[in-house]
């Protein structure tokens, strides 16, 4: 436009330009709850690559300790409701083996009953009756003798299994594992002939220590038949989920056939038996299989040797319970040939 010798030049105004964003707030730091979660995640992805052996080794520490209190928890339950002898055993095995059963109902859903080879399940449901006498035997034992003659005997499972093994699959032991064989056989004879001590409940030892070998023969076999049952191709989840709802459908009626009953106990009754399922059963069995997964399954079969001496102290702490020297002593000399004959299952 022009207004005489001027030239003016009219410009629209620019638009308006969006305000300025807020400057970014700063990074806060990480919660605690967020910093349990990561370090959580940190090591859980580290143990289920590859552990470090100090790692492993803690958690083998607390596998065995964890198992040594199985025996400590039934004689807590013993003390408490006041009552002992085989129905109340069978009330504390068939209550155990239920909660486990129940912790473990998720392992169904990974059930595939079309990949397995003929005879599996048939070993499973065998392996879950082996295992229901032997809880049944070897708690009940814990009325009538002492701990450490009990928890000793119980685990010379690996002698009952080599000799199995022997006549069933023809899987003749080494030298060294008979030799192992006659020198638990002595420390046996040391222990059924001493004085067992102080027993809650009264005392029989020779029923208690023949119970306690019950034991240790069934779950033998029930060691061999899961073995048996996993080679045909069930998985370990699902077999232990069978052999455990197997055992527990079993037991579930007996106490009460024995005039026994799973109500009117006092609640530590109830919270011993929880107690029972928890550390022994799941936190107990549950690391020392993990540990084979990364170490030689004989030093973990060595380390379970330590459960009776872990047993025995907690038994001298909290009952006072002092075994004969010639329990001692065969319990000493039983464990040594364990070691001798799991040394020679190796070679």
């Amino acid at each position: 436009m022009l207004i005489g010798d001027v030239s003016l030049v009219f410009f629209s105004p620019p638009a308006p330009s969006a305000p300025p964003a807020p400057p970014a707030p700063p990074a806060s730091l990480p919660s605690y709850s967020d910093w349990i979660f990561f370090t959580w995640k940190s090591l859980t992805v580290s143990i289920l690559q590859q552990p470090r052996p100090w790692l492993v080794g803690l958690v083998i520490v607390v596998g065995v300790f964890a198992a040594s209190t199985s025996a400590i928890f039934v004689r807590l339950a013993i003390a408490s409701s006041g009552v002992n002898g085989v129905a109340f055993s069978l009330f504390l095995s068939a209550s155990r083996l239920a909660i486990a059963s129940l912790l473990l109902l998720p392992a169904w859903r990974k059930f595939q009953l079309t990949s397995l080879s003929p005879g599996a399940l048939r070993y499973a449901g065998a392996a879950g009756i082996c295992l229901a006498l032997h809880f049944s035997a070897w708690i009940t034992s814990l009325s009538f003798t002492s701990i450490a003659a009990s928890t000793t005997l119980v685990n010379t499972n690996p002698i009952w299994v080599a000799l199995v093994s022997w006549f069933w699959f023809k899987e003749k032991p080494s030298r060294l594992t008979l030799l192992g064989m006659g020198v638990a056989l002595v420390g046996g004879v040391l222990i059924t002939s001493g004085d067992t001590g102080v027993v809650t409940g009264g005392s029989n030892p020779l029923l208690g220590n023949f119970l306690a070998l019950l034991g240790a023969w069934t779950v033998s076999l029930y060691l061999l038949l899961g073995r048996e049952a996993q080679r045909r191709g069930l998985g370990i989840s699902s077999y232990i989920a069978i052999v455990y709802s197997t055992a527990a459908l079993i037991l579930l009626p007996f106490p009460l056939i024995f005039g026994s009953s799973y109500t009117g106990y006092p609640p530590t009754v109830y919270l011993y038996v929880l107690l029972m399922a928890a550390f022994p059963q799941l936190l107990g069995h549950t690391s020392l299989n993990w540990a084979v997964r990364w170490i030689s399954p004989t030093l973990v079969t060595l380390a379970i040797l330590f459960e009776p001496v872990g047993a025995s102290f907690l038994g001298y702490f909290i009952f006072k319970e002092v075994p004969g020297l010639l329990v001692l002593v065969g319990a000493i000399v039983l464990l040594i040939g364990v070691a001798l004959a799991i040394f020679g299952s190796k070679n």
